[in-house]
């Protein structure tokens, strides 16, 4: 997998030009190092930051006659987004069948789970599945576009990381416990557990800019979801979905709902390693690539 589309080389040579004269050690050099920290994790998250910040813009600004909907405005700004982020080679095509396939599998489920009741879309619109517009399918391309772009952005390394045969069993159950756990008892814990047995020797290696750190994956699993946990109270309280327990109100989400997407990410996470297969800490970098 290259590290860089040929728009990514040119937009990080040119930030190398800069971050190149900045201090190199101490204090200064650890907040360089944080600052890229924060940039890399911005340009990770770009499919998903701008959804977010239009789906608070139009909860703030949206015309009372407008000729369109408000979902279907979501629906054709992520549409123009994901084709402009693969025109202007800001994203991959292996990326994209990732995020395509996330999609279908976040579609599949949004349409089960709102005829089970478990949230709802409380404004009409024309571009819908059933009772699901179809903008939500692009929440979780959003997901899967940032774990296949961190992956390449952070040039990140997995040591010792379990076979994929385990971990698509693994990826296979979450996803059938979404479903039948409105039939069956609930076995997240179950499953929870094995992604602790399965995970908890990986060591993930990523590299900020001058430095390659290193962090427990099952850790990073968690802040990842930590964070998509935080941008769905941002997607909720801008009514773009509501939880039945915020019909009358927001309400903070449930911090059960941080456990869902810690176990939706690891299928995001498989999606992943099925079109990219994990490297070794000491395999030799690749080179940029449109």
């Amino acid at each position: 997998m290259k590290r860089f589309t040929s728009a990514e080389a040119a937009i990080d040579a040119a930030a190398h030009r800069v971050l190149a004269r900045l201090p190199q050690s101490g204090i200064c050099g650890g907040l360089v190092e944080f600052l890229v920290f924060g940039i890399k994790q911005a340009w990770a998250c770009l499919f998903g930051g701008v959804m977010l910040a239009i789906i608070m813009l139009t909860r703030f600004h949206w015309p009372e006659h407008s000729p369109i909907t408000r979902y279907d405005f979501l629906f054709l700004s992520a549409l123009i987004i994901q084709l402009s982020m693969l025109v202007f080679k800001l994203e991959t095509w292996s990326e994209a069948k990732v995020i395509l396939i996330f999609h279908i599998v976040g579609t599949i489920m949004e349409i089960f789970k709102t005829h089970a009741g478990s949230w709802i879309y409380p404004e009409a619109n024309f571009f819908r599945i059933g009772g699901v517009p179809l903008f939500s399918g692009f929440m979780y391309a959003a997901v899967g576009s940032y774990m296949a772009r961190i992956n390449r952005i952070f040039d990140i390394r997995l040591e010792r990381y379990p076979p994929f045969a385990l971990t698509l069993v693994l990826a296979i159950a979450i996803y059938a416990n979404f479903f039948a756990h409105h039939f069956l008892p609930d076995i997240r814990i179950v499953l929870f557990a094995a992604t602790a047995v399965l995970f908890w020797r990986t060591t993930m290696y990523y590299r900020v800019f001058r430095f390659r750190h290193k962090m427990p994956l099952l850790v990073a699993f968690f802040l990842v979801a930590l964070f998509i946990w935080a941008a769905e109270n941002i997607g909720t309280w801008s009514r773009a979905w509501i939880y039945p327990s915020q019909a009358d109100g927001w309400a903070l989400v449930s911090f059960a709902k941080l456990g869902s997407w810690y176990l939706l990410m690891i299928i995001s996470v498989v999606l992943v390693t099925w079109v990219h297969p994990p490297r070794g800490k000491d395999e030799p970098d690749d080179q940029a690539s449109s």
